[in-house]
């Protein structure tokens, strides 16, 4: 949802591990392309998460929900660790809930090869070069949410149980969702599901079938998950738009990481009702690498293109951070997690260098 474009209200909850180093590191680009637009950023920092249990008991405190619902952007870091594993509330509860605290029921990923990185995957460069996906994921219903949930009995019975659950109604918005997205692009979706087994599958066929009738000029592809978790390693050109679950989408959005090299590059957007968006890379809190000035911001400061685009309705702001972001993808310098030696700060240095020099497209 766009906003006024002379001042940003930004709810930043940094979370833990990396989680505050990327977002400072993002933040900064993000506010050097405001300067250039004219914009003012006001930034209110909250908590979540792991820090946010620690500090006050609860993984999303009520300010933060309530901050966040007033904001004209959520920007969020990461959440989670082996410090929180055991016992009590989990980190993820705090993420879960502000997801759907924002009415968020759909996530937005891209996953692009940008000319002149295909190296850096793991996958043959003639593989994976030109490939641009938009991942579109359902964010607020399946097996994260669905009841009843839980472990009970005691050894050797103990028994764990999910459910998943969709009605068609959060079928439909989220395909329309994808759908909108494909006509902007190369009019093409692919719905991820496993209709040969899960009833929640065939339902999400029959919905996704139905509201492609509203697009017609827009291509619909069924794929079951399991062949097209093989298919996007190997022909990822052939997806445009791929709108899927919300655990099938967690699973192979992170599995689309091999395309680029790491988890440390991908952004993320989760909205899609009237609330504020929520802004997110990727990747996860990565505990091992906090303090250490070696975390890759180039995820989180996709995330702040993303939110140039899609909450100031600024393209050419982001187009520019972008721009910024292949130049130092292709070119470095880059975390370890690339190949590289360079540290947080040299990463996000050269960024904003690229962003004042004004990188040609």
């Amino acid at each position: 949802m766009s906003v006024p474009t002379t001042t940003l209200k930004l709810v930043v909850v940094a979370g833990d591990g990396i989680g505050p180093e990327v977002t400072g590191a993002a933040i900064r680009v993000l506010q050097a392309a405001l300067d250039r637009g004219g914009i003012t950023l006001e930034v209110v920092h909250h908590l979540i998460g792991g820090t946010a249990i620690d500090t006050v008991g609860s993984s999303l405190p009520a300010p933060t929900l309530a901050a966040a619902r007033a904001a004209d952007a959520v920007f969020l870091g990461a959440v989670g660790g082996p410090a929180w594993d055991h016992g009590g509330e989990r980190p993820e509860a705090g993420l879960l809930a502000l997801r759907r605290g924002l009415g968020a029921f759909s996530n937005l990923r891209p996953v692009r090869v940008w000319p002149g990185a295909e190296g850096h995957s793991p996958l043959r460069p003639e593989r994976v070069r030109g490939a641009d996906i938009l991942f579109v994921r359902e964010l607020t219903g399946g097996a994260y949410f669905g009841r009843p949930q839980g472990v009970a009995g005691i050894r050797p019975r103990r028994r764990g149980v999910d459910t998943i659950e969709y009605g068609e109604a959060e079928i439909q918005r989220v395909a329309r969702v994808a759908f909108a997205a494909a006509r902007r692009r190369r009019k093409r979706v692919a719905s991820v599901d496993k209709a040969n087994v899960l009833a929640t599958s065939r339902l999400w066929r029959e919905v996704v079938s139905e509201v492609a009738e509203e697009f017609p000029d827009v291509a619909l592809e069924h794929c079951l998950v399991d062949s097209f978790a093989l298919r996007l390693l190997l022909d990822p050109r052939a997806f445009d738009v791929v709108v899927t679950e919300n655990l099938f989408g967690d699973i192979l959005t992170d599995e689309s990481a091999a395309l680029v090299g790491t988890l440390g590059v991908l952004p993320s957007a989760s909205g899609g009702s009237d609330g504020p968006w929520l802004y997110e890379p990727v990747h996860g809190s990565a505990p091992d690498l906090a303090g250490r000035g070696i975390a890759n911001p180039l995820g989180a400061i996709a995330t702040a293109a993303m939110l140039l685009r899609l909450s100031l309705a600024r393209e050419d702001l982001a187009a520019a951070v972008e721009d910024a972001l292949a130049f130092v993808f292709a070119n470095g310098p880059l975390t370890p997690d690339l190949g590289g030696s360079g540290s947080t700060e040299t990463v996000t240095a050269a960024i904003l260098a690229q962003l004042a020099s004004g990188v040609p497209r």
